[in-house]
């Protein structure tokens, strides 16, 4: 059988097959979006054996329109109901804190500290850190929040050497980046990153307060100060269907 040309500039029919019939739970998915849209942020969805009297499906019709809609990010989970959820926050792929992006976007960042403790490097950790096997460094892990609503988890490892007092005056709810340029004149310079799909651990997933069944973004970063020396080594790991994330592209 050809394969279907897409002619240029028509509209993309998403989630219809090529033989055009549309699957039912799509056709529910459709007209739960409807009613996204008019009940608006935060209103509350009725229940799953209401939708299921109201479009003539089965309740597993429903269940399914309704985990695509979940990991879309259009509905979220509040207590023993489902809410409309509000719009993606919106990260750039910049070097730039969590704290600053999620300001732009009119939202109150904030974290919860998991933990603060120092380990003996290892050797697979040294070289993205500018540190030698063995010496002392600082694993930071925290939650972190948007308007109080916990969205990722956050690990930084540095050096001991570098920001030797951060377990006395480092306020753990606020800006690291804020800390290292304000306090300890450090700025960055440059950084790297990759970014993957991942699924939680089920010690994440808890920490975050999502099923681990949810999507996540993951995000390594190795930074390098002013003087191109390196800095810090991040993994932060996104919910899936509260972030995506932008990038400026020029040529």
């Amino acid at each position: 059988m050809e394969p279907t040309q897409h002619t240029p500039g028509a509209p993309v029919r998403s989630g219809i097959p090529e033989h055009g019939r549309v699957p039912k739970y799509y056709a529910v998915k459709a007209r739960i979006a409807e009613l996204i849209s008019e009940l608006g942020e935060g209103g509350l969805l009725p229940p799953e054996r209401d939708l299921a009297l109201r479009y003539e499906v089965a309740r597993e019709t429903v269940r399914q329109a309704l985990r695509e809609l979940l990991l879309e990010g259009r509905l979220r989970r509040h207590g023993r109901g489902t809410v409309v959820a509000g719009p993606k926050l919106e990260q750039p792929l910049a070097l730039a804190s969590y704290t600053e992006g999620v300001r732009r976007q009119g939202r109150r960042p904030g974290r919860n500290l998991i933990g603060l403790d120092t380990f003996p490097c290892p050797p697979d950790l040294a070289p993205s850190i500018g540190a030698e096997p063995g010496e002392p460094v600082w694993h930071l892990e925290r939650v972190l929040l948007a308007d109080d609503e916990r969205v990722g988890l956050e690990s930084t490892y540095v050096r001991v050497a570098r920001v030797p007092h951060l377990d006395a005056d480092f306020e753990p709810d606020s800006s690291f980046y804020g800390y290292l340029r304000e306090r300890l004149g450090i700025s960055f310079g440059d950084a790297d990153e990759k970014l993957e799909t991942v699924l939680a651990t089920p010690r994440e997933a808890l920490l975050i307060g999502t099923p681990p069944a949810l999507p996540m973004l993951l995000i390594h970063r190795f930074s390098r100060d002013q003087d191109g020396r390196p800095l810090e080594r991040v993994r932060s790991l996104y919910r899936g269907d509260r972030f995506s994330f932008t990038a400026h592209l020029s040529p």
